[in-house]
């Protein structure tokens, strides 16, 4: 899968689950204050990602994500691990 199909999927669940407008979703943007997200989002996310990527996560994941670049990077990562 490739990244550009990456950003696509993940940014599509984003705007739907997180009722967040495309714009606010920016490579560089920090991921926790541009989708307001809480304890209880986190574990949103990650079974949004895990269903739509097949791919399973750990809360040690998540230690170095901090923008939505660094999310893609991880999904790829993680998608690319198990390929």
């Amino acid at each position: 899968m490739s990244r550009d199909e990456i950003i696509d999927i993940t940014n599509r669940f984003l705007i739907e689950e997180f009722e967040v407008e495309p714009d606010v979703i920016q490579p560089d943007a920090d991921l926790k204050e541009s989708l307001d997200l809480d304890s209880l989002d986190y574990v949103d996310l990650v079974v949004l990602i895990e269903s739509n990527f097949g791919i399973k996560l750990e809360s040690k994941d998540f230690t170095n994500v901090n923008t939505f670049d660094n999310l893609y990077d991880l999904i790829g990562s993680k998608i690319h691990a198990i390929a």
